[in-house]
Order: structure tokens, then sequence, then C-alpha cells
């Protein structure tokens, strides 16, 4: 399954957002109009992600609950919280599940400077530093 199948399952899949995106474009695309609400809540409700971690990192607490209220996130919200769950994915991934992948997201770790790498996902560059770490992981580089 690719990165952004798997991403998009953690935000509910198509029962949620609508449509299928089997690659970067097809999600693109969905992140531009905006994505339900029930993309955040599918989120949470599964536990990737709580409610304080998204507020720090994606989307802050008020907002979501106009959001809530609207039905619907604005593109830029959309682009947060993909960033987010494309990175947990990549954890899940790189870790093998879900559990090992969330210790590891909210560890402080020494290639990050001692930062927690959930903690970086509010900017795309730390959102990349994790990624990029991520991949020397998976491909047994010394992180």
């Amino acid at each position: 399954m690719s990165l952004q199948a798997r991403t998009l399952k953690l935000i509910g899949g198509r029962q949620v957002v609508g449509r299928e995106a089997r690659h970067g474009v097809e999600l693109a695309k969905l992140v531009r109009r905006g994505l339900p609400f029930g993309a955040v809540q599918h989120l949470v409700d599964s536990g990737h992600i709580t409610l304080v971690e998204l507020d720090q990192v994606a989307i802050a607490r008020k907002t979501l609950d106009h959001r809530r209220k609207l039905g619907s996130l604005t593109p830029e919200q959309s682009d947060r919280l993909v960033r987010v769950a494309r990175v947990i994915a990549a954890a899940e991934e790189t870790f093998g599940g879900k559990d090992k992948a969330h210790t590891w997201l909210r560890r402080p770790t020494a290639p990050l400077s001692g930062e927690r790498p959930i903690d970086l996902l509010d900017t795309d560059e730390g959102a990349r530093a994790v990624e990029a770490l991520l991949g020397r992981i998976s491909h047994g580089i010394a992180a």
C-alpha cells in the first residue's frame, strides 16, 4: 500500500473523504477542496493522535470547534492534518505497527536534537526532518 493510501486510511478513507487517493496528486486535490471534519474525528478516535497533540501541531482546539460546526476544514488546515497523518503512516510502516510508532513518535530522539518527533510536526521542515529520520531507520542507516 502506498504512503498516500495509508495516509488516506488514517483520516477515514473513502468513507470519510468521499473518494480514493491512490497517489499524491489525488490527495492534493482532496486537500485543496478542504477535508470533511470527519477526517479529524477519525484520526483522533482511532487513537493515532490526541486532541491535545493535534492542538499543538496542526489545528487549535477552538478552531476545531468552529470547523466542526461548519463541517469541513480549510485547505490549509487540511494540509496540516494530512502532514501529520502522513508522518504517522510512515512511522507505522517503519516500525511495523501502530503501538511501536506511537511510542517512537512521543519519545525524545537524539538525532532530532532531543525533540519528540510528534512535536516537530507543527512545521513542514520539522515534518521533513522526522520523515528523513524514518527513511534512515527503515534503510538501516544509523540514526
